[in-house]
């Protein structure tokens, strides 16, 4: 399978994470931050230093990944100061993305609500009611500009927003009739704050033509006490999952990237330790 790194969790040097890629062959670049800038703020001389950097070492582009739409509410509409500023935002990144050859955007949801549907009274006295009506409003103007971009979005399962697991990403993509434009990029790890399985749950719920990106980690999440911990791959909450899901990947052919999010150290506030630590199963697993 085609396998790369979120090129910024080992290092905002470009250039230095690249040659730690070359260390693990691992050939997909996903960009997120470079340097200081987060994608959508680079110059055109620093885009073309950028792709410069990335042909030297023969890195193509999987995805480029800004925090489109992420820290917006349920209070925000389109249009408004905050909706324009991401859509802005976007335009910037696509034109990178046209620059740079990456077939793939990310955009986020707006913050969680924690209770968007209900039953048995729930509906009358714990649903965060209209919450979800607000969102496939604000993400309708980017399917529309992704189309006339001829590009793909990909909305990612974050740990506190509104998508935060396979099924909602889905049910966000039916909302908008955006099956075309608009894909899941699943991230198992962050959708463990809900408790989604990862294996066969969240699999089957993007299985048939809705995943477009994966990030893979490992955590171990405590809801109750609202705390995450990010952990060595394979020694996480994931441990189990891991291989199945891999296996499912391979027997339905996934075409897309498997993207390494380098975000675990081992103590000592160097997250490139902590990938050299997980990389070798990483390849082993998705390889």
């Amino acid at each position: 399978m085609k396998l790369g790194l979120i090129c910024d969790g080992v290092s905002r040097d470009l250039s230095h994470a690249l040659k730690v890629m070359d260390e693990f062959e691992l050939k997909y670049a996903e960009l997120q931050f470079v340097g200081e800038k987060e994608v959508g703020d680079h110059s055109t001389q620093e885009i073309a230093e950028i792709k410069s950097t990335l042909e030297k070492h023969n890195k193509p582009v999987s995805c480029l990944s800004r925090h489109v739409f992420a820290g917006m509410t349920t209070e925000n509409r389109p249009g408004d100061a905050l909706h324009v500023k991401h859509m802005d935002a976007l335009k910037r990144v696509m034109e990178m993305a046209h620059e740079l050859d990456s077939p793939l955007v990310r955009i986020m949801t707006q913050k969680k609500e924690q209770i968007l549907w209900g039953h048995g009274g729930a509906e009358k006295w714990n649903v965060a009611k209209g919450a979800w009506d607000t969102m496939p409003p604000m993400i309708a103007p980017a399917v529309e500009l992704a189309k006339t971009e001829g590009l793909t979005l990909v909305v990612e399962t974050g740990n506190g927003t509104m998508v935060n697991s396979n099924y909602t990403a889905r049910k966000l993509i039916d909302d908008l009739d955006a099956k075309d434009t608009l894909k899941v990029l699943w991230d198992p790890a962050n959708n463990c704050w809900c408790h989604e399985v990862a294996y066969p749950d969240g699999y089957d719920a993007v299985r048939d033509g809705y995943l477009g990106h994966i990030h893979i980690k490992d955590v171990k999440v405590d809801t109750p006490k609202a705390t995450l911990e990010v952990r060595k791959m394979g020694e996480g909450q994931l441990a189990d999952q891991f291989r199945p899901m891999a296996d499912a990947l391979r027997r339905d052919n996934y075409e897309g990237v498997i993207s390494f999010e380098s975000v675990y150290h081992p103590g000592n506030g160097n997250f490139e330790d902590g990938f050299r630590e997980s990389v070798g199963l990483f390849k082993e697993i998705f390889g």
